[in-house]
């Protein structure tokens, strides 16, 4: 994979993680926030990870919009040359 197509997977990405994170959180407060009914982490702990968990579906999501775009071979041929 080339420079380019990892920037144009990752960048994007990780613009909206920065949104997608910052919306969750105006929501919600990551010291209500209770995992298997027990465990509370400190809030950077949440912070980050839900950070780092939008990043890599947001990164799932634009290389398997990069891997669906017809190649330049294919574009040829659906033209006609």
């Amino acid at each position: 994979m080339k420079w380019r197509s990892k920037m144009l997977i990752l960048w994007p990405s990780f613009l909206m993680a920065g949104v997608a994170s910052g919306l969750v959180f105006a929501l919600i407060d990551p010291l209500d926030v209770a995992i298997f009914g027990y465990f509370r982490p400190e809030r950077d702990v949440l912070y980050a990870a839900g950070f780092f968990f939008f990043w890599l579906v947001a990164a799932l999501s634009s290389m398997l919009t990069l891997y669906m775009l017809p190649r330049e071979h294919d574009r040829q041929n659906d033209i006609g040359f």
